[in-house]
């Protein structure tokens, strides 16, 4: 059986969610290639070899890309099984399958690739280009689709991924040093699926506040063949590390005393770092370069409208118990969503501005706009289906607008900020100057210069060269 496993964005990173599936298929006798098209070239012969075509959608932007390559895929190889895997699949089905895929998959995915690969005989076993059925064997070789879950949560043992095939790690972001240099970056996950609920996160219609952990000796050997493949620095992709804090410090540590010199990123919920205050110094001495943290926003009523568990005052904590424990935070933001005013978005530019954090929030995260895809907990808030309109297929979102228009301006201004000033190089400390200037101007105010933090090191943060995004 020949599968074809694609990723078409995963943030810079390598992409597990091929190299997983990988370990899985080939043990039960596929012949798998993994192709990222975000870093090497469309393969026709790959696609015309395959009788399982799997589409790896772990976010919206990667979902939108895939969809875009349906057409070729499918006029290469009209008679292959097509398959979306990943967070945004389950919740996209409806539309993925007016556009002729095959099977979608959410959650754990690896058991169910595995049984539609074995569905997808009489594909001969480790030979590429195999000879494929006709059309009239399609519908033997495919599970029908009323037998095919949507959303799978099962527990599983996993394997160590497969990353043999995939473009080089030097090929993806590194983390760049506060000194200039660089260190090329790997990616693996300890953990899947989160325990909280919050109505805007894409994880939450799919895990529905369960996680599911990966064993600690399939997280160390996967660090360690990426560190043998050239990685100095390790992204934890997990949706929040602190899920399971316990089994998230047995992991650092264990690396820690393997690899010294290994730094790494991980990315946990503002009410863990409050939480767990007294894990961040195990943190910082375990080589974590800086954390993540989905602030969202500064005012509380968002902060509740998206049921993120923590207030203004929470943030601001974490932001001192992180700084007095020498643990760099870069905290993301949703500062556009229905309920932001002229006024708020200038308050969220002071914090930043005063806390002394711009330097550490990526230039494209003062310009997120809220998204409502399909099946968004969002859509249950009256305010909300109020100002959303039907679900459009092309943008794979529920569009809305502000009830203040001068909003949406301003969000769009920033954006052109954003896209120009990166497209120019400029500094993430010049950019931030011109959207202040830019919401300043449109709340009709005078500019007043941004608030110079007080007591704090304006030292220069590490970070990855590929931003976060979505």
């Amino acid at each position: 059986m020949n599968v074809l496993l694609i990723s078409t964005y995963e943030l810079g990173r390598q992409p597990f969610g091929l190299a997983s599936p990988a370990a899985w298929l080939r043990r039960a006798g596929a012949n798998v290639r993994c192709l990222d098209v975000s870093r090497e070239a469309f393969r026709e012969d790959w696609v015309r070899e395959a009788g399982l075509i799997a589409f790896y959608v772990p976010m919206h932007t990667a979902t939108r890309l895939a969809v875009m390559l349906l057409d070729p895929v499918k006029k290469l190889n009209p008679h292959a099984h097509i398959c979306f895997y990943g967070l945004y699949a389950p919740m996209n089905q409806t539309y993925l399958r007016t556009l002729g895929v095959d099977s979608v998959i959410g959650g754990e995915f690896e058991e169910f690739l595995v049984a539609q690969a074995l569905a997808c005989t009489p594909f001969s076993a480790g030979h590429a280009g195999a000879d494929r059925p006709s059309p009239s064997d399609r519908g033997a070789i495919s599970a029908p689709r009323s037998a095919i879950p949507s959303v799978s949560l099962v527990r599983l043992e996993f394997l160590v991924p497969q990353r043999d095939g995939l473009p080089p790690l030097k090929d993806y972001a590194h983390l760049r040093m506060p000194d200039g240099s660089h260190r090329i970056a790997g990616y693996t996950e300890a953990s899947r699926g989160c325990k909280h609920l919050c109505r805007h996160c894409p994880i939450v219609p799919v895990y529905r506040g369960t996680f599911r952990v990966v064993g600690q000796d399939v997280v160390l050997a996967d660090v360690r063949q990426q560190v043998a493949a050239g990685a100095q620095h390790i992204t934890f992709g997990d949706p929040d590390f602190f899920n399971g804090p316990r089994h998230a410090l047995a992991i650092v540590q264990s690396l820690h005393r393997e690899f010294p010199s290994l730094t790494y990123d991980v990315t946990i919920k503002i009410e863990h770092l409050l939480r767990h205050a007294d894990l961040l110094p195990a943190l910082r001495d375990t080589g974590c370069a800086f954390v993540v943290t989905a602030a969202e926003s500064v005012d509380d009523r968002i902060l509740e409208r998206l049921d993120k568990g923590h207030t203004r005052a929470d943030f601001l904590a974490v932001v001192r118990r992180c700084r007095e424990s020498g643990l760099p935070l870069q905290p993301t933001f949703v500062p556009f969503t229905p309920w932001t005013t002229l006024e708020g978005y200038c308050e969220l530019l002071r914090v930043l501005a005063e806390e002394g954090l711009a330097p550490s929030v990526p230039a494209i995260q003062l310009a997120i706009r809220l998204l409502i895809p399909a099946g968004s907990l969002l859509l249950d808030l009256d305010d909300v289906r109020d100002i959303a309109g039907p679900f459009d297929p092309a943008a794979l979102v529920h569009p809305w607008r502000h009830p203040d228009p001068r909003v949406d301006a301003l969000a769009a201004e920033v954006q052109s900020i954003v896209e120009r000033g990166e497209k120019m190089g400029r500094s993430r400390e010049k950019l931030f100057a011109q959207v202040w200037a830019a919401a300043h101007s449109a709340a009709g105010r005078d500019t007043p210069a941004p608030v110079e933090p007080a007591m704090v090191a304006r030292a220069a943060v590490p970070y990855l060269t590929e931003p976060w995004y979505c």
